[in-house]
């Protein structure tokens, strides 16, 4: 990153959207690739990824927090927290629910400071820890998350596209104690 432009992390705002699920399908395409089927993956769309995110964007449900990265005006990462699902019930613990950045902006500290804002403001609501979810073929991922404090906790959850199975792992990091 540039010092001469600062990274910004802020709210998303409903101008957000289009460029949001630009960078997650970009995100998915890139993270996932062998790891999913690629005519799933080549047929993601971001105009349909869009419309769905605009809509539930106007719902304003204000438990899940959707923030934005951004350098010299340019959105380009994207993370979503809020209360941890066991099913379909939310739980006192928090949840990061999404990370994407895009592809050219890994390695640079984004990724990293979309977490750290994530963790900071989970904290703050009051939560004593945050639980994620990852492919567990996403090395590159799940790197990153240990990096970040996250630990694999044992618990792995099936998950399926297109009749390939593509199991997760769910990973926990304490925020208190």
């Amino acid at each position: 990153m540039d010092d001469a432009d600062p990274l910004q992390i802020r709210p998303m705002t409903l101008a957000d959207c289009d460029r949001v699920s630009e960078i997650r399908v970009l995100g998915w395409q890139f993270a996932y690739r062998g790891l999913m089927p690629q005519p799933f993956l080549d047929a993601l769309s971001p105009t349909a990824d869009a419309e769905r995110r605009r809509a539930r964007f106007a719902q304003g449900d204000d438990s899940v927090v959707n923030l934005v990265a951004s350098l010299g005006g340019e959105v380009v990462g994207w993370a979503a927290h809020g209360p941890y699902r066991d099913g379909e019930v939310r739980t006192e613990d928090a949840e990061l629910y999404a990370i994407y950045l895009d592809p050219r902006h890994l390695s640079t500290g984004v990724g990293r400071a979309l977490v750290q804002e994530s963790l900071r403001q989970c904290a703050g609501r009051g939560h004593d820890r945050v639980y994620l979810w990852v492919v567990r073929g996403n090395a590159r991922a799940r790197r990153f998350y240990e990096r970040a404090g996250f630990r694999a906790d044992g618990t792995e959850e099936p998950y399926e596209v297109e009749g390939v199975a593509v199991p997760e792992v769910r990973y926990v990091k304490e925020l208190r104690g």
